[in-house]
């Protein structure tokens, strides 16, 4: 008899801190997001939107002022749940490059950025099959995801990145379904 009661009490023990778990991560996400703190931030994401879209021989993604892009994506489009993961992402981020680099993220060397990217891309990556559908439901994107969908956004409708970046036609005629590209030609900003 003592060793049923036991199990049992070892059993609703295990349930009641994966309960309290799950309700300390289901409050994260549905807490009111702090946005003062993105605005805040303003220097590390475009240095972040930067590393991700560097300028070449067209604009980078700071120069065609992807930061306040995403800023204004983050407060006034996104959900809750996003908002709160890219809130947490930048505090992440933001202690990381201190512990590794003793640091603010936009006062390490390139090499260093690159780095403490390639960490966060290899920890947001998600579950394969039913597993990243479940994940993505109840955790929503994860920061290094929201981050890199947002500068590709902002960087390929901003002006600069539709017309250097991209072949931007700005009266492109009439349809037509299958045009072959040119050999080098950059793809097309208004498809």
């Amino acid at each position: 008899m003592k060793r049923r009661k036991a199990i049992i009490g070892i059993s609703l023990a295990g349930a009641g801190i994966v309960a309290a778990g799950a309700g300390y991560k289901w409050y994260s996400f549905s807490k009111k997001p702090d946005l003062q703190f993105v605005e805040n931030q303003k220097e590390l994401i475009v240095a972040l939107a930067e590393t991700i879209i560097p300028a070449t021989d067209t604009a980078g993604a700071k120069e065609v002022g992807v930061g306040d892009f995403i800023i204004k994506i983050i407060r006034d489009c996104s959900p809750v749940k996003t908002q709160n993961n890219f809130i947490d992402g930048l505090k992440d981020l933001h202690a990381y490059a201190q512990s590794e680099f003793h640091k603010p993220y936009p006062q390490c060397t390139k090499a260093e950025q690159e780095n403490i990217l390639s960490h966060f891309e290899k920890k947001d990556r998600s579950f394969n099959g039913i597993m990243g559908r479940v994940q993505y439901r109840l955790l929503g994107k994860s920061f290094f995801s929201i981050l890199k969908e947002l500068t590709v956004e902002g960087y390929c409708t901003s002006k600069l990145g539709a017309t250097q970046a991209l072949t931007y036609v700005y009266i492109p005629g009439s349809f037509q379904g299958c045009v072959d590209m040119k050999p080098d030609q950059k793809a097309w900003a208004t498809n």
